[in-house]
């Protein structure tokens, strides 16, 4: 499989304190990779770092498009998505709005159909479709994050980067929010996953990175570290035993 996203030796700091410590991932085309670890182990520090959103030393290359900088326009010129957990929806615009400014930035690229496009996520996401004319601020928190997932697949991304995708929703929206991240494997969409619930993460990917106090503490396909006994004793609960 070829290779979208490298990142070698990341270092990030807030003034002093270094929240990441020299952490090394990859992600590569089809993979769902998730970064699983306690809440304050540099999770979503990592994930804003790559997306460029945070300064950060070290090296993060994209080796499909070897032209892309390294700034946050042109990484998501080079198909890079970034899906916040605070969602950052337009809440008096409407969920079809929302959508279209998904698309912006291919509004020039040849070839690109926004109606394409809709139709893709609509049917990803029924539930959108039925509330089209809502503004985003009427939604439940499970049809909010639909949104937010359908915004970023507006962009026709080759990897989308996922903060918490299951915060706050009731477990029955967890399993269909994930079991729609598995999906999109099917419209050509690679996902770095970055979640706290481990039980969730691990059973959907294929690789995973376990993070701790910013230092990668383990990593591996994803069925070996859900078996490992520290990741089962220190993540997983002992029912996973």
């Amino acid at each position: 499989m070829s290779v979208l996203l490298e990142a070698t030796d990341i270092h990030v700091s807030y003034g002093r304190s270094e929240a990441v410590r020299g952490v090394s991932l990859k992600i590569e085309e089809g993979q769902i990779v998730t970064v699983i670890g306690a809440n304050g182990a540099g999770k979503t520090t990592l994930l804003n770092a790559l997306m460029g959103l945070l300064p950060c030393t070290g090296t993060i290359s994209f080796p499909l498009t070897p032209e892309a900088g390294l700034s946050v326009i042109a990484r998501v010129d080079a198909g890079i998505c970034l899906v916040p957990e605070t969602r950052d929806l337009f809440g008096t615009m409407s969920v079809e709005d929302n959508l279209k400014l998904g698309a912006f930035c291919r509004r020039r690229q040849r070839g690109f159909s926004t109606g394409d496009v809709f139709a893709e996520v609509y049917k990803l996401f029924p539930r959108l479709k039925e509330r089209r004319r809502q503004n985003a601020n009427t939604l439940s928190g499970g049809e909010r994050q639909m949104l937010a997932l359908g915004r970023a697949l507006m962009s026709r991304p080759k990897l989308l980067l996922l903060d918490e995708p299951s915060l706050g929703l009731a477990p029955v929206l967890v399993k269909e929010i994930l079991t729609r991240i598995v999906e999109l494997r099917g419209l050509g969409v690679s996902v770095l996953l970055v979640e706290q619930n481990a039980r969730a993460a691990l059973a959907i990917a294929d690789y995973a990175y376990v993070l701790e106090t910013g230092v990668l503490a383990m990593e591996g396909a994803a069925e070996i570290v859900a078996a490992d006994a520290r990741m089962v004793q220190s993540y997983l609960g002992t029912a996973a035993e």
